[in-house]
C-alpha cells in the first residue's frame, strides 16, 4: 500500500510525503522542520519512516527548510549540481548527495525517477517515485509539459500537478505586467486549463486521484480550480490542496 499526502503546497511553502509501509521519501521543503514535523503528525504519518528529501529546484518555496528538517532527521538531501549551486547557502543542508536528471535513485523499496522539466530555475526536476508497479508523480512548478513531463506523468496512478492560475484571474488580476508574462511562459506555472488538457491528453487508464497543487494565492481559487477539472470527476478522483494546512491522506 502506498500512502500520500501534501503536507504543504503553494508559492508559500511545498512538501509532499510518499511513502509505503516501511520508507517514505518527501519531495520539497518549503516549510519550516517545526511545521513539517506537526502537520505529520496531525494526520498520522509517521516522520521515522522519512529515509530522504529530494528538492524540485532552488526557490525558497521548495528549499527553505531543508537544512534544518534533514538534520533533525538525520537523513540526505538529493538535489542536482546546479540547484545546490544556485541555493541560498544558509539554507544548503550539511548532508548533500547529488544526482543528474535523468537518474534513477533507489531509496529503500522506491524508485525514484529523476527528469528535467520547464521552469525558470538552474536545473529544475520533476520525479515519479515507484514502488512495486505503483507510480506516484509530484509534477509542479511547470511552465510547459516537455516530453519528459509527459512521458513520466502516463506511468502514474496517483499525481500531485501543478494547477496554479486561472488565465482570467491572472491577466485580469494585480500582478504587474512582467510577473503575469512570468507565470504564463513556457518557464513559468501550469494554468488550470493547461493541466487539464495535460491529463486528459496523456492520463494513465488506471489514474486513481489527482491532487491539484501549487495554487496561486492571488490567481485562483479552490473552486475554480476543482470546477476546470469537472469535465474528468468520472474518471478519477480530483482533490485540492491547502496552501495553508496538511491534506489528507490518501491510500491506495
Amino acid at each position: 500500500m502506498l500512502e500520500i499526502c501534501a503536507i504543504a503546497s503553494g508559492s508559500n511553502g511545498n512538501c509532499y510525503y510518499i511513502g509505503n509501509g516501511e520508507e517514505a521519501v518527501l519531495v520539497d521543503a518549503g516549510i519550516s522542520r517545526r511545521q513539517v514535523l506537526e502537520r505529520m503528525n496531525k494526520c498520522g504519518l509517521d516522520i521515522r519512516k522519512v529515509k530522504a528529501i529530494f528538492i524540485s529546484h532552488e526557490h525558497a518555496d521548495h528549499f527553505r527548510g531543508v537544512r534544518v528538517l534533514s538534520k533533525k532527521l538525520e537523513i540526505p538531501v538529493y538535489m542536482t549540481k546546479k540547484s545546490w549551486e544556485k541555493s541560498w547557502g544558509p539554507n544548503r543542508p550539511d548532508k548533500v548527495s547529488l544526482f543528474s536528471p535523468g537518474d534513477v535513485v533507489n531509496i529503500g523499496k522506491f524508485k525514484v525517477h529523476t527528469f528535467l522539466k520547464n521552469h525558470d530555475a538552474a536545473e529544475p526536476c520533476s520525479f515519479r517515485l515507484e514502488y512495486e508497479g505503483k507510480n506516484v508523480g509530484v509534477f509542479t512548478d511547470i511552465g510547459k509539459a516537455c516530453d519528459n513531463v509527459i512521458s513520466h506523468l502516463a506511468f502514474c496512478q496517483a499525481l500531485f500537478l501543478e494547477s496554479n492560475y486561472d488565465e482570467d484571474m491572472l491577466w485580469n488580476g494585480p500582478y504587474p505586467y512582467y510577473l503575469k508574462t512570468r507565470v504564463a511562459s513556457d518557464f513559468g506555472h501550469l494554468s488550470n486549463t493547461q493541466a487539464c488538457e495535460l491529463l486528459q491528453s496523456h492520463h494513465h487508464p488506471e489514474l486513481k486521484v489527482v491532487f491539484l497543487s501549487h495554487l496561486s494565492q492571488e490567481n485562483n481559487r479552490p473552486d475554480v480550480a476543482a470546477s476546470a477539472f469537472e469535465a474528468l470527476s468520472d474518471k478519477f478522483q480530483i482533490k485540492v490542496t491547502n496552501r495553508f494546512a496538511v491534506g489528507e491522506v490518501f491510500r491506495f
